[in-house]
């Protein structure tokens, strides 16, 4: 991937994840793209309050991943750096 495909992918994620933002910042949270690979794995970290809740996963899965996944169907996955996976 060249460096401008590369800006013009992490620009569409932001358009993207600005969809979402408002409902994590009514929360006192936001998002951060860390990384995208060169695979198409996109790297995010949850900030602020949604670092420590209690359904940060749920927010990551139906909130985050979902929206990302419509909007930008090339994208192989999403990865948050700082999300434990529930345990069962």
């Amino acid at each position: 991937m060249t460096e401008i495909d590369r800006s013009a992918l992490i620009q569409r994620i932001e358009t993207s994840l600005d969809n979402v933002r408002p409902y994590l910042k009514a929360d006192g949270g936001d998002i951060e793209v860390v990384e995208l690979t060169d695979d198409f794995v996109v790297k995010v970290k949850l900030l602020g309050a949604c670092e420590s809740c209690p359904v940060s996963f749920m927010t990551m899965k139906a909130g985050v991943e979902e929206n990302l996944k419509r909007d930008i169907p090339e994208l192989k996955r999403i990865e948050a750096l700082n999300v434990a996976q529930p345990t069962v």
